[in-house]
């Protein structure tokens, strides 16, 4: 039996950090889930009961911070999920700095920040942070340069982190999916001019499952990186 932990989970409103979310709760452990904004937060209370919530604008980090230093924190913290994300895709020629800055912050700064501000949490229970980051993380294809830049670089902070902290016990997963069926997919496919058919991809639930077992690993091993493609 699994002891009850204290997961916090960025993006759980949605696709694969609703699944994750709903893992989780499902088995009693304790989450904080991480909304942008009061409102965000009170839909995410109402659909996980006894969660606790976490406000605070991803895209603006700076201010991270500041606005967790006026809300009551968790003692204790097992897990850091970055989950959140998001994408506009464009050429590079037509790109603007704020399309690059948006994807940049919340999918690279602001995991950055979070994991910064949770650590010595996550260093006294030799916790775990896990990040999804994407195939896009791997490899960059016409159109996707920045939130490709955005992931690439969030490998390398994974990488560096877990070299940092391995000596404090803290283990660190990267999460590599493919496609999957998610409202973030959607808006790609209308980006691309695509059809949506969500039965072609990766079911949320699947990554999620990954993801927990990473979780769930006896200590005596660690996921490094995980890659999840469409089995279809």
């Amino acid at each position: 039996m699994v002891p009850m932990a204290t997961h916090v989970i960025t993006g759980a409103g949605s696709g694969i950090g609703a699944a994750v979310a709903r893992r989780l709760h499902a088995r009693g452990d304790e989450l904080v889930l991480h909304a942008r904004d009061a409102g965000r937060a009170k839909e995410l209370a109402a659909e996980f009961p006894g969660a606790r919530t976490l406000v605070g604008d991803l895209a603006d980090p700076d201010r991270l911070s500041w606005a967790f230093s006026h809300q009551s924190l968790p003692d204790r913290i097992d897990s850091l999920l970055h989950v959140a994300g998001v994408v506009d895709l464009g050429g590079v020629g037509e790109l603007t700095p704020k399309a690059w800055h948006h994807q940049l912050n919340v999918n690279l700064v602001a995991p950055a920040e979070l994991t910064r501000h949770f650590l010595p949490q996550l260093r006294l229970s030799q916790g775990h942070v896990l990040f999804v980051n994407s195939g896009a993380g791997l490899n960059a294809h016409a159109e996707w340069s920045a939130y490709a830049a955005s992931k690439h670089g969030l490998k390398a902070l994974a990488d560096a982190l877990r070299h940092e902290e391995h000596g404090n016990g803290v283990r660190v997963t990267s999460v590599y999916p493919g496609r999957t069926a998610s409202p973030m997919q959607a808006k790609v496919h209308q980006q691309e001019g695509k059809e949506y058919d969500p039965g072609k991809w990766i079911d949320p639930e699947s990554v999620a499952t990954t993801i927990v077992m990473a979780l769930d690993l006896p200590r005596d091993a660690e996921v490094n990186d995980l890659t999840v493609r469409p089995g279809r």
